[in-house]
């Protein structure tokens, strides 16, 4: 049977990132993707015009529905809006018993927050242990443990940090700094760098997203981690060289990249 992925996240009305992101991702790469909404979005190449949270009911039905009656070989999570949607989802991963790959998302690509601020606490302490890899990017190892990345050399610390909150595995992405796209995978034993050539490309909505995403694909296929996440990271990047103008603002990578015919 083809792997099944199931993301957790919010809805982007504009199809950058989010859960619309996460399945095209997960077609891309060859599973069947399936989602539980946890917020719906207004949102735009300029940014988010507004957001509203589901009930955690909501939430929590659409979660057994899918797993109890379809299965899932790998679970996704993105943004959860609230300090009840992380510890519900939490609890729900705990019980299912398969890879989950843990996207901390806290603000958008312009800036536009997407997680309380009373969420963090949940998210350290209930979230992030439940987590097979831990995908932060520099900003949200910031707003989890409060340290700041400046260079490559920050990047070590910063994976030891998150550590700390009991993820097996993490990946500190490192795309915010100057030079290469340069990550950091750790299980706190074994490092393993992945390095990407910086493309001149400002339309990079919904990098993230995909990123964990392609992780999930790579667990949810047998895949050990690093092979999951070096894969993961070959997919992105391609996606993001193939990036697009869309709307007035910045554009989304392109899940289909592979697909394109060569001109």
């Amino acid at each position: 049977m083809i792997p099944r992925v199931l993301t957790v996240a919010g809805s982007d009305s504009g199809g950058g990132a989010g859960v619309q992101a996460d399945l095209k991702t997960m077609l891309a790469l060859g599973v069947h993707g399936m989602s539980v909404i946890t917020a719906v979005t207004a949102q735009n190449s300029l940014g988010v015009q507004g957001a509203w949270e589901l009930p955690v009911e909501a939430v929590r039905a659409q979660y057994r529905s899918v797993v109890d009656d379809i299965g899932v070989q790998a679970v996704k999570t993105g943004m959860l809006a609230s300090a009840e949607l992380v510890e519900a989802v939490a609890e729900l991963i705990s019980g299912t018993g398969v890879p989950a790959v843990v996207d901390p998302v806290g603000v958008s690509k312009h800036g536009d927050p997407l997680l309380a601020a009373s969420a963090m606490d949940s998210v350290r302490g209930r979230l992030l242990p439940v987590a097979t890899v831990a995908t932060p990017n520099l900003d949200e190892v910031t707003q989890l443990t409060g340290v700041r990345v400046d260079s490559e050399g920050d990047l070590r610390r910063a994976a030891a940090a998150v550590l700390e909150y009991g993820p097996r595995w993490v990946l500190i992405k490192g795309g915010h700094l100057s030079g290469d796209a340069v990550d950091l995978l750790t299980d706190g034993s074994r490092e393993h760098w992945l390095r990407a050539p910086r493309h001149d490309n400002r339309h990079t909505h919904g990098t993230g997203c995909t990123l964990a995403s392609a992780v999930a694909s790579g667990l949810a296929k047998g895949l050990a981690v690093p092979e999951a996440v070096t894969r993961a990271k070959e997919y992105v990047t391609g996606a993001i060289a193939a990036g697009f103008p869309l709307g007035a603002g910045i554009g989304p990578v392109d899940h289909g990249w592979r697909f394109r015919s060569p001109k």
